[in-house]
């Protein structure tokens, strides 16, 4: 199979160099992707296709989306390429994308359960994306810990102070990654879930690549990731461990040429070199660590890497519902700000305060202080609004303000992060009281 596939990649680096031997000039490129996934790519491009060069632009995927709405009179961008398909299918709906046909055939049409391209041609994918939990194994070590397998393990109370992960609004990947839990264990239990990891997130990274950072330096034991900063970790020595957990997904890294693109040539270019088998190569260095979307390329991956499209635990991943998160992608991603991110402090106090009394009722039962306790739990898993709400016009459409925030959108916010407050710290209360019973 693997050489039949190999076989109808027609396209070689040769041949894209003689189809765009006439071209040439600046390629403009918005990305989310750090310069240890952009500067190979950029530096294989530019040696297949003379007389082209890369301007890459890093932009976290949000940001870059609201970029490219603010500048479409007057575009100087040709491509956009980021992990998030919900990105893309919200920048095809504003009519930012341009349709092409790429000369590179022959690549799989989904990986796991997902469609690897846009049905309607406007965005390709590229790579393979999991996510999941990375750790520090010494990290792990030194402080007793057992390696994390699922989302529940890190609500643990032995984990607590001890987890990183990027802000959902600042990073497209985190946005999938709470996306993923909400939609495989539902609104509701979700949010508890996602909420009691927080109570014991050591910190909120501004951007992804802050997440695998503070893990391989030790600064922090684990990390909610995207599986390739893992990847990426262990080829260059760290002692990093990686497990994607039971409620996860995997979904294409996509690139799409923008509408009215200034080099459209090379665009186009970039795409079939990104498609080939030279481009996909370049995937499978150290630096970068992607799973490719040519399934031939895992003939050449090291040892123990994962293969989306043969390893059964890729096919019982839950399908990622990408209009279900474009619908509501503001909304959830302000509710974490507002319920997490910015009431860390009041969050960990609460959580702190259930983890004591857990401790103190695991020497001695004692039904009063289990009630309060499930009540505090309860106070904190709360949410103020539900999933149909979320998604809802009459919300969403409060959050379309850009940068500039409409006077809706102040209002929830303040409404929410009240709704935070007064819950942590009744949830505090209510576990200090029934830590109390246990005297």
């Amino acid at each position: 199979m693997l050489k039949t596939i190999a076989a109808a990649v027609l396209v070689s680096a040769a041949g894209l160099m003689n189809a765009y031997a006439q071209g040439g000039g600046k390629v403009t490129v918005v990305t989310s992707f750090s310069k240890d996934v952009t500067d190979p790519l950029k530096a294989g491009f530019e040696a297949s296709n003379p007389g082209f060069t890369m301007d890459v632009q890093n932009k976290s995927t949000s940001s870059g989306v609201k970029y490219l709405d603010e500048i479409k009179a007057n575009n100087q961008v040709d491509l956009f390429w980021a992990s998030a398909p919900d990105a893309f299918d919200s920048l095809k709906g504003k009519n930012l994308l341009a349709k092409f046909t790429p000369a590179v055939t022959g690549l799989p049409d989904k990986v796991g359960s997902y469609n690897v391209n846009d049905p309607d041609g406007f965005y390709f994918g590229f790579a393979a994306s999991g996510y999941g939990i990375m750790w520090n194994e010494r990290y792990l070590e030194a402080n007793g810990l057992a390696k994390p397998a699922e989302w529940s393990d890190l609500t643990k109370p032995e984990y607590f102070d001890h987890i990183a992960i990027a802000a959902p609004s600042r990073s497209g990947t985190t946005h999938l990654t709470i996306e993923t839990i909400l939609q495989g264990e539902g609104w509701d239990k979700g949010w508890g879930t996602l909420k009691a990891m927080g109570g014991n997130l050591q910190q909120v990274t501004e951007r992804s690549f802050g997440v695998p950072d503070a893990v391989n330096s030790g600064q922090t034991g684990i990390g909610v990731v995207i599986d390739f900063f893992a990847f990426s970790a262990q080829a260059s020595g760290f002692p990093i461990g990686f497990a994607y957990p039971s409620v996860t997904t995997v979904v294409p890294a996509n690139v799409a040429i923008i509408a009215n693109a200034p080099n459209r040539e090379g665009a186009e270019a970039f795409i079939n070199y990104l498609l080939s088998e030279p481009g996909q190569t370049v995937l499978l260095e150290p630096s970068i660590r992607r799973l490719p979307i040519n399934p031939a390329l895992y003939a050449m991956a090291p040892e123990g890497f994962p293969n989306p499209f043969k390893d059964a635990r890729f096919q019982s991943m839950i399908s990622f519902d990408a209009d279900v998160s474009k619908k509501r992608t503001d909304v959830v991603d302000t509710l974490y700000d507002q319920l997490v991110t910015f009431q860390l402090d009041n969050l960990k106090a609460a959580t702190r305060a259930i983890h004591d009394t857990e401790v103190a009722l695991a020497s001695g039962e004692n039904a009063q202080a289990r009630t309060l306790l499930d009540e505090a739990r309860a106070m904190i898993a709360a949410m103020p609004i539900s999933a149909e709400q979320a998604a809802s016009a009459g919300i969403g459409d409060a959050f379309t303000g850009g940068d500039q925030k409409t006077a809706r959108q102040a209002e929830l916010e303040q409404q929410w992060a009240a709704f935070a407050t007064e819950k942590y710290a009744a949830a505090k209360a209510k576990a200090e009281e029934a830590l109390a019973l246990t005297q």
